[in-house]
């Protein structure tokens, strides 16, 4: 599924609620004394990473997101309830923005939990002014008005595993198998124009990459566009084709592209899968897996036309990725 990689929105953290102005009676006593309670605090409003890539789609539509508000304070010095604090869910890998503070919140382990805005304080209720110059105070005070701002939501690419490879080494194709994900397939180099993503059984993340070609770390083809959401997988998934003449030139081809592109790309755990094993006999398959044995040890198969491939292949990752 092509995800939603950016989203605006505003958002109100609570107010806070008044302080009150009231007297304690008790019964043979004119006066006992001032009793008025503080108002609660406005609710406070976070951002929360979650394992969710559909969740900023289904923020789209919504204008905003509010906290709500402090109760006022009551009589017998009681103070108001604290309002509710407002948690709003997104991908992770969001970088949030606070478009009238500049204030950046970045996103990047699950469960992780930001505050962006600050609910008001509550009022204070005259027994708070009550002092032996001040018997009878006749003070209170209204709550603080709680935080408002508009946000912008950028999401940068956090898959636990980013498949890449040359075009046409059944990225998409894997995708669709392992997760049930509706990736776009064709039988022409750059199918994918855009990341797409599934989740593996366990929540577990997979990015099927654009295309990469030679050039790419120079911006030829799709590569940039590849090469920017690649950089924040933590898992490599690299796929070469049993189709290709020389396996070793196929794989080699990709990762020159990773090494000229730096920033930590060569240096991320790979995964080596070869692909449409049955498209080959067993003799080709295990001259690959000789070729590539000196470039990495963790060499798995798979053909998406075998159910049991599949099911194999997914439980070796998920092995990977825990």
């Amino acid at each position: 599924m092509a995800f939603i990689d950016e989203l605006q929105f505003h958002a109100k953290a609570g107010d806070g609620g008044t302080g009150v102005v009231r007297w304690r009676h008790e019964k043979g006593k004119e006066f006992a004394g001032a009793a008025g309670g503080n108002g609660g605090p406005g609710g406070d409003v976070y951002v929360r990473a979650v394992r969710d890539i559909n969740i900023l789609a289904r923020h789209k539509s919504v204008k905003q997101f509010k906290a709500t508000d402090g109760v006022d304070g009551a009589n017998w010095s009681m103070q108001g309830k604290a309002g509710e604090d407002k948690y709003i869910d997104l991908p992770i890998g969001s970088i949030v923005t606070n478009l009238s503070s500049g204030r950046v919140v970045e996103l990047i382990e699950d469960g992780q939990v930001s505050k962006i805005l600050h609910g008001g304080r509550g009022g204070l209720g005259n027994e708070h002014f009550k002092a032996s110059t001040n018997v009878k105070p006749e003070q209170s005070t209204d709550g603080m008005t709680g935080d408002e701002a508009d946000f912008k939501v950028d999401l940068n690419l956090i898959a636990d595993a980013g498949l890449i490879g040359l075009p046409n080494a059944g990225k998409s194709s894997l995708l669709n198998a392992l997760t049930a994900a509706h990736a776009k397939v064709g039988s022409y180099a750059f199918t994918t124009l855009d990341p797409n993503l599934g989740a593996l059984r366990g929540g577990y993340i997979l990015a099927d990459i654009p295309g990469l070609i030679e050039g790419a770390s120079e911006g030829k083809g799709l590569g940039h566009k590849f090469l920017r959401h690649v950089k924040r997988t933590k898992v490599l998934l690299h796929l070469v084709s049993l189709e290709n003449e020389d396996i070793k030139e196929a794989y080699l081809t990709v990762r020159r592209e990773l090494e000229k592109y730096g920033e930590g790309l060569p240096d991320k755990k790979e995964v080596i899968i070869l692909t449409k094993t049955d498209m080959v006999d067993e003799k080709k398959i295990k001259a690959a897996h000789k070729a590539l044995k000196k470039y990495g040890d963790d060499i798995l198969v798979v053909t998406v036309l075998d159910d049991a491939s599949i099911k194999k292949l997914g439980e070796e990752l998920v092995k990977r990725f825990k």
